[in-house]
């Protein structure tokens, strides 16, 4: 596998919270067995006291969720301190994560009895809305509401607005001295990074740029960025690998009658 990997045919791979909602069943837009398999596979890791992560697949999943549920209330309830008055000149982050706000979320009751919710409605918008932002709003007690698109409604603004393509690339680096771009026509190694980062950002300029023409932008704008991943290995700045991304917008094409 290292030697696939090494020669760029093989690219590895993470679990990801959609394949947690396959597991759950409350996602269907891919193979579930694949996804399962992933998530029994990362179970049998061990954490830092040498246990298993997971003993199952299912209880991995769940907690990947849990994880994403929190994350996403922390973000929400930051979002929240930031804008209210009240709180002016406070740490939003530290605010939302005060052991006394989560004792509110919680409904604490005992010799001192705390509640807290978010006082306006979160609209979910996403393909994944429907499937994790309902605890969300149930841990923030405020009404979650999930548009029937929430999963376009992301798009919209694209398309009464600008119409934009984002085409990503990856330099890998599959040993010293040698640096492959993964091209949309193929692998392509060079002995120079520098070289091999310009031909994928040139491969992927023309793609984005193709791509909006096709979806009916014109006056086309194109930005790029990247994502160089190094290592320090006995002193010296090694290249581990890099994603670059290039977005081309434009205005829609007006169209005219004859």
């Amino acid at each position: 596998l290292e030697r696939l990997v090494a020669r760029g045919l093989v690219m590895l791979s993470g679990v990801t919270p959609s394949d947690a909602s396959h597991v759950l069943g409350r996602l269907d837009s891919w193979d579930a067995a694949a996804s399962e398999k992933a998530l029994r596979l990362m179970g049998r890791r061990r954490n830092a006291r040498g246990e298993r992560i997971a003993p199952d697949p299912a209880l991995l999943a769940q907690q990947i969720v849990d994880q994403l549920t929190a994350q996403t209330v922390d973000c929400l309830l930051e979002a929240a301190f930031a804008e209210e008055p009240a709180f002016q000149g406070e740490e939003p982050q530290a605010l939302a994560r005060h052991g006394l706000m989560r004792a509110g979320l919680g409904q604490h009751r005992g010799v001192i009895e705390i509640s807290a919710r978010l006082g306006i409605p979160v609209v979910g918008l996403g393909a994944s809305a429907p499937s994790y932002y309902g605890a969300v709003g149930e841990r923030l007690g405020c009404e979650m509401i999930l548009p029937e698109h929430a999963g376009v409604a992301n798009a919209i603004g694209a398309v009464v607005g600008m119409v934009s393509q984002r085409v990503t690339g990856l330099v890998s680096s599959p040993g010293e001295g040698r640096f492959t771009a993964h091209l949309p026509g193929g692998l392509q190694t060079f002995p120079d990074r520098d070289a091999a980062l310009e031909a994928m950002q040139a491969a992927l300029v023309a793609e984005a740029s193709a791509r909006a023409r096709a979806a009916g932008a014109e006056d086309l704008r194109v930005t790029a960025s990247s994502d160089i991943r190094e290592a320090l290995v006995e002193g010296r700045s090694m290249f581990i690998e890099a994603t670059l991304s290039v977005v081309a917008s434009g205005r829609p094409r007006i169209a005219r009658g004859t």
